[in-house]
């Protein structure tokens, strides 16, 4: 089922290569507003919502890989575009949060 979601989202990581990048100790960021990581997240992962992005790209700097996600995907994708205009690389679409905790609880 991710793959079918990565293709619909512009993702081209499969569950193992976010499986490896988690556990190699990426930079888990929440795009969700801060209600909504509230009521649950990854566990690690900070709160950026989408709408600070652009504001808070120094905290992206020098990262080995980010892996960021939302509720669906959708908020997400548009981080990665986000990060990724902005010369920030390595940079994973994880989709859902529910996604993302399923793949750091597999390390």
């Amino acid at each position: 089922m991710f793959g079918f979601f990565s293709n619909l989202l512009g993702q081209n990581s499969s569950d193992e290569a976010l499986i490896s990048t988690i556990k190699e100790g990426a930079f888990l960021v929440d795009v969700r507003t801060p209600m909504e990581f509230a009521e649950g997240s990854v566990k690690g992962a900070v709160n950026i919502p989408l709408d600070q992005i652009g504001n808070q790209l120094a905290k992206f700097k020098n990262k080995k890989n980010i892996v960021v996600f939302c509720r669906s995907g959708a908020r997400s994708g548009q981080a990665k575009s986000i990060l990724e205009q902005n010369g920030v690389k390595n940079v994973i679409n994880g989709g859902t949060w529910q996604n993302v905790n399923q793949a750091a609880a597999s390390n």
